[in-house]
């Protein structure tokens, strides 16, 4: 069993009303958790970085169980694409900032918890600031630079790193903290994928019940943590498959050589964490191979108008395809782009189209190297064509 890292003598100051005792009844009768235990749900503070698909369960939870303080880092507005698994956020609050309606769904819940908003990106020049105040730290991001962002932070203030991830049908969580004997995020993954190698949940999609399940492990692990009872997750992780309905554990030590928490550590401070995870290359990458015009939507509906001759080429998925596409495009997905170049025209205007612009730009380099010259990126993908041409197809 660990011990609880709230400290005894802040429980000093702990009391409820008879409203808050008959709320936390039932764990109050728990010999696990007991008054004491409460007490110290109450005076704790958890930092939730992201109020979307983990974010939600793990605010929802916390709040009814009585953490006295929550932190909510995000400086997104509710998009309706969201709503199938953000529970935190409802169809009228569509267009809302997420921290407000956030902050009103957890006051309906309970009224007592403490909501403190962070409208603002979680950044290198922000994140000692932000953690400060606070007792764990709960990473609900679905990006890299963020993932190695809140580690390093934690671990230079020494405060627990409760992570999750989730994709399609599968998810992950554990709890980082080398100041209570774990390994840290970095010694599971020392260096970060290269850009576009792994797909985020905008592009690959995810089940929507799949963050409840592990935004309440993360919960789970955060008052565990608070409470001083059970195993946390201090190097194991749990990993979630859906399908097969099966979890399954995995050890993950320590490694004496990380660079922010490892015998001789060099990492002591933070550093440009999109520059790290290569963000900033693959931006510089990108515009080398943008070179050639790219077309707004508006240019390319003046071109079917005028029936100028060109081949609009759809690089998505066949599913994608059957949500909505742009009339006379023609499917050919990134995957299959190499080993079916001969069935495109050198000789043609060619115009390359995805949903958001970003795999038709990679399509694009793919045909620069195989000599192709007339060729232009539908900026904005069809996401772009529905706002700026044809309202009335689907955005996803």
């Amino acid at each position: 069993m660990a011990a609880s890292i709230i400290p005894n003598e802040r429980l000093d100051e702990i009391h409820f009303s008879n409203d808050e005792i008959a709320r936390y009844s039932r764990h109050l009768i728990m010999p696990e958790v007991t008054l004491e235990g409460q007490k110290k749900l109450k005076a704790a503070g958890i930092l939730c970085i992201g109020t979307g698909g983990l974010g939600s369960p793990i605010a929802l939870y916390l709040a009814a169980a009585g953490v006295g303080r929550l932190g909510l880092v995000d400086p997104d507005v509710v998009d309706f694409s969201n709503l199938q698994r953000q529970i935190l956020h409802g169809t009228e609050d569509v267009g809302r900032k997420k921290l407000n309606s956030a902050r009103d769904r957890i006051k309906e819940i309970n009224p007592n918890v403490q909501v403190d908003l962070y409208d603002t990106l979680f950044r290198s020049d922000n994140a000692r600031q932000l953690v400060a105040g606070y007792d764990v730290v709960i990473d609900g991001t679905d990006n890299f630079p963020t993932r190695y962002l809140s580690n390093d932070v934690c671990v230079l203030a020494k405060k627990p790193n409760v992570y999750g991830s989730i994709f399609r049908f599968d998810g992950q969580c554990t709890v980082f903290a080398p100041h209570l004997g774990g390994p840290c995020y970095r010694c599971m993954f020392p260096e970060p994928p290269p850009p576009g190698m792994v797909p985020s949940c905008a592009e690959g999609g995810v089940l929507g019940v799949l963050p409840g399940i592990i935004g309440v492990m993360q919960a789970i692990e955060a008052i565990k943590l608070i409470l001083g009872i059970g195993e946390p997750l201090i190097g194991r992780l749990v990993s979630f498959d859906a399908l097969k309905m099966r979890f399954r554990e995995f050890t993950i030590r320590r490694d004496p050589k990380c660079p922010v928490c490892g015998d001789h550590p060099t990492i002591h401070e933070l550093i440009d964490y999109e520059q790290f995870c290569g963000l900033p290359q693959a931006e510089a990458e990108n515009a080398k191979e943008m070179q050639v015009p790219t077309i707004e939507a508006r240019e390319l509906k003046a071109k079917l108008d005028r029936k100028e001759p060109f081949v609009l080429v759809d690089v998505r998925e066949p599913y994608e395809y059957e949500i909505c596409h742009i009339p006379g495009s023609r499917l050919i997905p990134l995957g299959e782009l190499p080993a079916r170049l001969s069935e495109l025209d050198s000789a043609d205007d060619i115009v390359l189209q995805c949903k958001s612009g970003a795999r038709s730009a990679r399509a694009l380099h793919i045909l620069q190297e195989a000599g192709f010259k007339k060729l232009s990126n539908l900026e904005g993908g069809i996401v772009a064509w529905a706002e700026q041409v044809d309202p009335s197809v689907p955005k996803y």
